[in-house]
C-alpha cells in the first residue's frame, strides 16, 4: 500500500515543481495586468509653486516617459525626430529598408495570422490532466535549434565571431 501511495504521489509532487512563468498564453487570473503598469520619471519639486503649468486632462504629464523618444535617444537620434519627417541623413537607410515594399497594416496582419495559428493549434489541446506549456506546444515546429544553425553556417564557410569556438 505504501508503494502504491509513493507511485501516485511521486509524479504529483514533481509536477508541482514546474514553473511555466509567462509561457502560458492564456490568462490565468482576474487580477491586474502587470504589463499595464508603466514606470514614470521621479517627481521633482518645482522652483516656484505659483508658476506651475496648466493641467492638461487626458494629455501627457511631466513624469510620463515616452518609449519612442527614449528609443530614439538610445540609438543616437534626437527626441525631436519622433513624429516628424525622416531626417535627410537617414533617407538612404529608410529607402533601403523599404526597397521591397512596405505593408502599412503589417502589425494587424501578423496579429490576426498569429491569433488564427494559435486557435488552430489549440483545437485538440484543451483537455489535459496536468498543465502544459502552451507556448512550446504551439510554436515547437517554429523553434530554431541554435547548434544546428551554427553548424550549418560554419559548414557553408560563414564567419561566426560571436559564437563559441568550434569543438575540436
Amino acid at each position: 500500500m505504501r508503494r502504491l501511495a509513493l507511485l501516485l504521489l511521486g509524479p504529483l509532487v514533481l509536477a508541482a515543481c514546474s514553473n511555466t512563468g509567462l509561457r502560458d498564453i492564456r490568462s490565468t487570473g482576474t487580477g491586474p495586468d502587470e504589463f499595464m503598469i508603466s514606470p514614470v520619471k521621479p517627481l521633482q519639486v518645482p522652483d516656484s509653486f505659483t508658476a506651475l503649468p496648466v493641467p492638461t486632462p487626458g494629455q501627457a504629464n511631466l513624469t510620463d516617459r515616452s518609449a519612442l523618444q527614449e528609443g530614439i535617444v538610445a540609438f543616437g537620434g534626437t527626441p525631436e525626430a519622433a513624429g516628424g519627417p525622416v531626417p535627410a541623413a537617414d533617407g538612404a537607410l529608410v529607402r533601403y529598408a523599404g526597397r521591397m515594399g512596405v505593408a502599412p497594416a503589417i502589425r494587424q496582419t501578423l496579429a490576426a495570422a498569429d491569433a488564427d495559428f494559435r486557435r488552430r493549434k489549440a483545437r485538440f489541446t484543451q483537455f489535459r490532466i496536468v498543465p502544459v506549456d502552451r507556448y512550446n506546444q504551439a510554436y515547437s515546429a517554429q523553434a530554431l535549434d541554435a547548434d544546428r544553425a551554427l553548424a550549418r553556417w560554419r559548414r557553408a564557410g560563414a564567419r561566426t565571431p560571436s559564437a563559441p569556438p568550434a569543438a575540436q
